[in-house]
C-alpha cells in the first residue's frame, strides 16, 4: 500500500502515518502537491479602495513564498498578478497605494494594471520583443463573502468546490457581513497544520476538552456531512442557547442549529453562528509550527451577540491538545491510529484527500 493511501471504508481504515506530520520531506512535498493546487484566502475586498488600487502580498510565506499583487484597472476589473518583473525578477509593487501603471524600480519596465507589458527603455533593438512572456502572469482569482481567494494551479473551480456551502446557507444575509476587530487575532501553534485540521474536524473531543462549548451543544445530535472537497459539522443548540432562525423551504428549517462548521480543503474553516462568521485560516510555518488566523465578520447589527469568551477559550483549549499530540506522535511506539466510524467521518474524509493529493 502507498504510504498515504487511506482505505475508503472508515471501519477498516487507519489514519495518516505519524511520518506525515514529522518528516520534513513530506512537508516540502505538500508545498506543491497540496498548497500550490488549492485555493487560499488572501485578503478582504476592502484592500482595494479609494486610497489603493494595488495591493502586494506574499502567498503563504514560508511555504509557497509567491510574490503576488491585487490590482483594479481603469475599467474596475480586479486582477491577481505576479508581482515579479519579467525583465530581471525584481519585486514591482512594494506597498499598497494608487498607481496609473505598474513600473519596475530597477530598469523602468512598465505594465498596465491588467499585467500587460507597456514599454521598456533601451529595448528598441531587441528582436521578437515583446512577447506574451513579457506580460505579468495572471493568477486564478475568486471573490466570495467579501474576500479574495487565489490559487497558483487550481485542481478545481472555486465555485464548484464551495457550492455545497453556498447552497446550504443561501438564506443567510451574507452581503451584510462586516469585519470586526474584536475576535480577529493570530495564534501561533506549535504543531503541524494538519494536526490542527484533524482536531477541528471532529466533535468527538468536545466533552473531554471543551467544557464550556459542551454546555451549549446537544452533543447527542451533533451531525456530520461530507461533500467532494469540503465537509460540515452541525452543532445543535441546547434549549437555552442561541440558534439560527431558518426560513421555511430550506433543509434545516425547524432545527435548533447553534453553528455550521464548514471546512474547505485543505486549511479553511468557515464557522457560521447566528451573529456572523468566524473564519479560521490555518497557515503552515514548518513541520511543527503553524499560524491560525481568526477573522471575525458580524452580520450588520449583530456584533453584540458574539459569544466572546466561549470562542476564545475554545481556541486555547484546542491549541493545548494539538500541541500535546504533536509531542505524542514523535513516540517510537506510535505509528498511526484508527477512526471512530460515527464521530470521525470528517477526519477520515480529510485524510483521504491528503492521501490523494500527496500521491
Amino acid at each position: 500500500m502507498k504510504p498515504f493511501q487511506i482505505d475508503p471504508d472508515i471501519r477498516t481504515a487507519t489514519t495518516l502515518p505519524a511520518s506525515f506530520y514529522e518528516d520534513p520531506s513530506f512537508f516540502e512535498l505538500s508545498r506543491e502537491k497540496v498548497f500550490a493546487a488549492t485555493w487560499q484566502c488572501v485578503a478582504d475586498v476592502g484592500v482595494l479602495n479609494e486610497e489603493a488600487n494595488v495591493y502586494p502580498f506574499t502567498l503563504l510565506p514560508g511555504v509557497l513564498d509567491e510574490p503576488l499583487l491585487l490590482s483594479r484597472d481603469g475599467d474596475g476589473a480586479i486582477h491577481c498578478l505576479s508581482n515579479v518583473c519579467t525583465h530581471r525578477g525584481k519585486i514591482i509593487v512594494e506597498k499598497p497605494g494608487r498607481a496609473r501603471q505598474l513600473t519596475c524600480g530597477y530598469h523602468g519596465r512598465c505594465f498596465g494594471l491588467d499585467g500587460s507589458f507597456r514599454k521598456m527603455p533601451e529595448f528598441q533593438q531587441a528582436e521578437n520583443f515583446p512577447t506574451e512572456a513579457d506580460n505579468l502572469s495572471h493568477i486564478n482569482l475568486a471573490e466570495w463573502l467579501g474576500l479574495y481567494f487565489v490559487s497558483l494551479s487550481p485542481f478545481a473551480d472555486f465555485d464548484l468546490i464551495t457550492r455545497p456551502i453556498r447552497e446550504r446557507i443561501a438564506w443567510m444575509p451574507l452581503d451584510t457581513l462586516e469585519f470586526t476587530e474584536e475576535g480577529s487575532v493570530d495564534y501561533e501553534v506549535k504543531a503541524h497544520w494538519a494536526l490542527y485540521c484533524d482536531n477541528y474536524l471532529e466533535g468527538f473531543h468536545v466533552p473531554f476538552v471543551h467544557p464550556g462549548l459542551n454546555e451549549a451543544l446537544d452533543f447527542g445530535n451533533y451531525d456530520y456531512e461530507l461533500f467532494p472537497y469540503c465537509n460540515l459539522q452541525v452543532g445543535i443548540a441546547k434549549e437555552e442557547e442561541p440558534s439560527f432562525d431558518i426560513p421555511e423551504g430550506y433543509p434545516d428549517h425547524g432545527r435548533r442549529i447553534y453553528a455550521y462548521y464548514f471546512w474547505l480543503f485543505p486549511n479553511l474553516m468557515f464557522n457560521f453562528y447566528p451573529w456572523g462568521l468566524s473564519l479560521n485560516i490555518v497557515e503552515p510555518l514548518g513541520p511543527a509550527h503553524s499560524r491560525v488566523r481568526f477573522r471575525t465578520y458580524a452580520f450588520r447589527g449583530q456584533a453584540h451577540r458574539r459569544i466572546v469568551n466561549r470562542i476564545d477559550q475554545t481556541e486555547l483549549e484546542d491549541e493545548a491538545v494539538v500541541e500535546s499530540v504533536q509531542l505524542g506522535i514523535r513516540s517510537r511506539f506510535y505509528r498511526q491510529g484508527r477512526f471512530s466510524p460515527t464521530m470521525e467521518k470528517c477526519v477520515h474524509h480529510f485524510h483521504q484527500l491528503v492521501g490523494r493529493f500527496m500521491e
